[in-house]
């Protein structure tokens, strides 16, 4: 982690496409002080000498070079990191029935997932939850505290290491997005629920896209 400035603090969200729902949500973010100059960007290339990078809904790894055009460069990760590093950790976690999930403010450094964490907040997974509302709620929770760790980025906190042996899940649907009849109920629900996030494709039997159990027969 570079040096942050006194000054004023430089901080861009990047994200794969300006039009999503972040950028509408900027403009009503709770963060109201002069200290703070925000920006959102979808091209990388263009984005140098931020205090902070905060890469949100943005899909492409950041290699070395990219990572050092800016001071700090923070991701949000979805698990209790380093389990679960890598793609899809909501799709996992849901369809094993956890009832908790913890969300990790951490700098992005070379290695997939394995910076320090700046910022750790336990949830609940309620019965209720798809992947898609899962996803905003850790979204809109991790920016509610984004004050708070921009005020501990300021004050030199670096973080604390990863403890512990890294999991690793791949981008992308488990079993490529397919139910296995011989699954228990209590599974194939879990995986219904998983697969929810639209205009991403449902789970499906064959050719068929199934967004509730009762659809099976």
């Amino acid at each position: 982690m570079k040096k942050i400035s006194n000054n004023k603090y430089k901080v861009t969200f990047l994200v794969d496409n300006k039009n999503t729902w972040f950028s509408k949500y900027l403009n009503i973010f709770p963060i109201k002080n002069k200290k703070y100059i925000f920006k959102v960007s979808s091209n990388v290339k263009k984005v140098f000498n931020q205090d902070v990078l905060f890469i949100i809904n943005y899909t492409k790894i950041l290699n070395k070079k990219r990572l050092l055009q800016n001071k700090l460069n923070l991701v949000i990760h979805s698990s209790n990191l380093p389990k679960n590093r890598g793609g899809a950790p909501l799709h996992w976690q849901i369809l094993r029935n956890k009832k908790k999930i913890k969300i990790c403010l951490f700098e992005a450094i070379e290695k997939l997932d394995a910076g320090n964490i700046i910022f750790q907040k336990e949830i609940d997974i309620e019965d209720y939850d798809l992947q898609v509302t899962l996803y905003y709620r850790v979204m809109f929770i991790s920016l509610m505290y984004l004050e708070n760790v921009l005020k501990k980025v300021k004050n030199k906190y670096t973080g604390k290491k990863q403890i512990g042996k890294g999991t690793y899940y791949s981008r992308g649907a488990p079993f490529d997005g397919k139910i296995n009849k011989n699954w228990s109920i209590k599974k194939i629900n879990a995986f219904i629920k998983a697969m929810i996030f639209p205009p991403r494709p449902l789970a499906k039997i064959g050719n068929k896209f199934i967004k509730n159990k009762s659809e099976i027969k």
